[in-house]
């Protein structure tokens, strides 16, 4: 390097740490994630120094243990790539945990981890944690959902003309977004899914973050979303069965089967016997909306009707892990729609939209047909037969 050249790259050095910036980060990056670790070994109090990094759209921290839950709190600052400024610092949701069951707890690699926060286009991020004990291991992972997303099409794929299962409580199956059109990469997908016994009711969730983006991006947060939970959290597969975006769109979540009862990562000791649907931002701080009770309503109407199931009964299931609202084996009463925060101590899915459910109930249950039963549908039983050991043998 000559003389001219190395002074200018230490007046850039220089530059650069006057702003607080550091040259962009040197994280470890696997289809589309970027992770950087958070420095220090304060039990109390950790950050990451305001730092260029490579583009990223949605934003989470994880931590080596998947069983220990970070009793404090995380807040980020990002850096636009378009205007070049700064948000303003903005929590992270806590209450992404393991599923108590089946491959997505045994696999190697598995974190815990906040709910990731939707930031769009950016390139530098500051983060700061605090709490009375905080996990070791401490890293930031920045998803970059367009990294290998070549040829994606996000139509919405009108499903295939099949009649509604038999039973007083079936419904239409909604038009939905498929996993192929918003983008989910298969061979991130290891594992076969897992198939429980039957579904026996349905748990609203918000994927927290943020309301600050438009319909057109909802694909891309699905797949930030699925780069997340697979590749950050480690889990097989994305952990909800369907998301809805503020528009009202449907999209196809975990793989295996949407009129299946496959085996979610959702709500930590109910993910057995259950199906989840998590609208796309946060109702915490925003109130719902008419597409978005018609969706969930339609989406939980349709897959409960599967089973004959009035969408506004109740049922009995049994946690299958201490999750610090149940204990383990504890029969717990349902409503057959349930916000995720019944199951789990978390204000997921934000208080409006928990303030919604009983409307959505009603529409759910509006949304069925009378059809007379040709045959006794899949997993129905008597009332007395409902409950469920959420954390039971699981076949395939």
């Amino acid at each position: 390097m000559t003389p001219r050249l190395l002074r200018t790259a230490v007046a850039a050095a220089l530059a650069l740490g006057a702003l607080g910036l550091t040259q962009p980060a040197r994280a470890a990056s696997s289809d589309g994630v970027h992770t950087v670790p958070v420095p220090g070994e304060d039990p109390h109090d950790r950050s990451l120094a305001p730092r260029t990094t490579e583009p990223f759209s949605l934003i989470g921290v994880t931590w080596d243990d998947p069983d220990e839950a970070l009793d404090g709190t995380v807040q980020v600052r990002t850096r636009s790539r378009e205007s070049g400024a700064w948000s303003t610092w903005r929590p992270l949701e806590a209450g992404s945990r393991t599923p108590e069951s089946g491959p997505d707890r045994d696999r190697a690699g598995v974190r815990g981890s906040t709910q990731p926060l939707w930031t769009g286009s950016s390139d530098g991020v500051q983060v700061r944690v605090a709490g009375s004990r905080l996990p070791e291991g401490l890293r930031v992972e920045l998803v970059d959902p367009e990294a290998g997303s070549d040829a994606v099409h996000t139509g919405v794929v009108d499903p295939d003309v099949v009649p509604p299962a038999a039973g007083p409580q079936a419904a239409e199956r909604p038009a939905m977004t498929s996993r192929s059109a918003w983008g989910a990469d298969e061979s991130l997908v290891k594992d076969p899914p897992t198939y429980t016994g039957d579904t026996k009711a349905m748990f609203v969730h918000h994927t927290a973050g943020t309301n600050d983006y438009t319909c057109s991006q909802s694909a891309s947060i699905v797949r930030g979303v699925f780069l997340y939970h697979v590749q950050s959290n480690g889990w097989n597969d994305i952990g909800y069965h369907f998301l809805v975006d503020k528009c009202g769109t449907v999209f196809e979540g975990r793989a295996g089967g949407v009129d299946k009862p496959v085996l979610g990562a959702h709500t930590y000791g109910f993910n057995t016997a259950t199906s989840s649907v998590s609208v796309l931002g946060n109702y915490s701080t925003a109130a719902g909306n008419a597409a978005v009770r018609a969706s969930v309503a339609k989406v939980a109407a349709w897959k409960l009707g599967l089973y004959g199931i009035d969408p506004t009964g109740t049922t009995v299931l049994t946690s299958g892990a201490d999750n610090g609202k149940y204990k383990l084996g504890q029969k717990v009463t349902f409503h057959r729609i349930s916000g995720h925060r019944d199951g789990y101590p978390t204000e997921c899915p934000g208080q409006h939209l928990y303030d919604d459910l009983p409307e959505i109930r009603t529409l759910a249950a509006n949304a069925g047909t009378s059809a007379e039963p040709a045959a006794e549908p899949p997993g129905l039983r008597d009332e007395d037969e409902t409950e469920d050991v959420a954390g039971g043998v699981l076949g395939r």
